[in-house]
């Protein structure tokens, strides 16, 4: 793609680093066959190649308009596209680009305040607990007034802990994230309880949020500080503990930790710190796959299920693993039924459910169908975003992987 760009960004990192993405870009439209909004709105500015052109537009020095920004609103970080692109174009790290030039000019007052408002909330454990505690108890006004579903109490079995492994055991870090431990708790604990079966002990570490929600609200400023704190955190633990690996459960917050070291590359004082914390970091499929027989020879007796698995775009398209949840699942006993539209986004884009509900709901909604088109007994995924975004009263349950897997382990219900 030619590209002209303007004065005022020439020779500046953030132009600099623009362009060379733009000009990978060769228009050929493949991204927009797997990009689940120009699949249902058909525009082509809410579709991977037409938002590259208003990119370009904003760096070419056109003007621009809050609709420029709607599009780019639109768009759901699925990467998708950049697994479809035969060009390499690094399409998430442009939006991330362009979104930061957009916000030098301030949103409109109720866009801002609803931002600012999720971005103090959501990342907050127990602000966030206790405002979902309240939703629970205004019964069916919640979700008249807010616009949202509140999702039911989670039920533990037993409480948490790490003393199924031995402390000789190998260690693994295990953040303690923000949103959920307080949504779903009892996916810390399933992983526990799989890794101990494995030979490695989970050291739990407090950081709070990672950093990504308040990325994905354009509070960047916030999102760096989050990333920061999370960095010194883990930094800490991983010499205290003499680790080498940090099981993040959540696949959003395992991608974005997995983008600290780019995040950071112009922060002299955290960029070494933030790209072994980035290399250290593991999806629990990472950690688990080698250890498959294992599994198998731990499969406790009893009834399997009928499952189908929703892959999160950030596991399967931000970090490419597709393939290591489903043979897993089915070393326990389950069994894995096929689900068509597989690469496609279920809507829930983490806090883009609540910012664009309408094509979120329509994504949702597209989603489910094809999950459930073979009546499964339940629906595994890998972030707390799809799981509480898809679990519906009338669908089959949606846990996490590792809460299928742990329960079929002797020792493990």
């Amino acid at each position: 793609m030619r590209t002209r760009i303007e004065l005022t960004f020439r020779q500046t990192a953030a132009g600099d680093e623009a362009e060379a993405i733009m000009r990978r870009c060769v228009h050929c439209g493949l991204c927009n066959a797997v990009c689940p909004t120009y699949q249902l709105l058909g525009d082509e500015r809410d579709g991977p190649r037409g938002r590259i052109d208003l990119i370009m537009q904003v760096f070419e020095g056109r003007p621009w308009t809050e609709a420029t920004r709607e599009h780019l609103d639109r768009c759901l970080h699925c990467a998708g596209c950049e697994t479809a692109c035969p060009s390499g174009v690094g399409y998430t790290r442009l939006l991330d680009i362009g979104r930061a030039v957009l916000a030098r000019r301030p949103r409109p007052l109720a866009d801002r305040l609803r931002r600012a408002a999720l971005s103090r909330l959501l990342p907050r454990r127990r602000l966030f607990g206790w405002a979902l505690g309240l939703a629970r108890w205004s019964g069916p006004l919640a979700p008249k007034l807010l616009g949202v579903r509140v999702p039911p109490r989670a039920r533990l079995r037993s409480p948490p802990g790490t003393e199924l492994a031995p402390f000789e055991a190998e260690p693994v870090l295990m953040p303690s994230g923000c949103v959920e431990p307080v949504l779903a708790p009892g996916i810390r604990i399933a992983l526990a309880r799989v890794l101990a079966v494995l030979g490695m002990r989970v050291e739990a570490v407090d950081i709070g949020c990672c950093g990504a929600l308040s990325h994905h609200l354009d509070d960047f400023h916030a999102s760096r500080r989050a990333a920061r704190r999370t960095i010194d955190a883990l930094s800490a633990a991983l010499d205290r503990h003499g680790a080498r690996s940090v099981a993040v459960t959540g696949s959003g917050c395992t991608a974005f930790m997995c983008r600290y070291a780019s995040l950071l590359a112009d922060d002299p004082d955290y960029a070494g710190k933030a790209a072994r914390v980035a290399q250290a970091t593991r999806d629990p499929a990472e950690l688990i796959s080698p250890y498959r027989e294992h599994l198998r020879a731990a499969t406790a007796d009893g009834a399997a299920a009928r499952l189908v698995y929703q892959a999160p775009c950030t596991q399967q398209h931000a970090r490419r693993l597709r393939g290591l949840v489903e043979p897993l699942l089915e070393a326990v006993g389950h069994t894995l039924l096929p689900a068509a539209e597989a690469h496609l986004c279920c809507g829930a884009g983490g806090a883009y459910s609540l910012l664009q509900p309408t094509i979120a709901g329509a994504l949702r909604a597209r989603k489910l169908g094809h999950l459930c088109a073979e009546t499964p007994d339940g629906i595994a995924s890998a972030n707390i975003a799809c799981i509480t975004h898809l679990s519906d009263p009338q669908a089959p349950p949606v846990r996490h992987w590792l809460e299928w897997l742990a329960p079929r382990l002797r020792g493990g219900a």
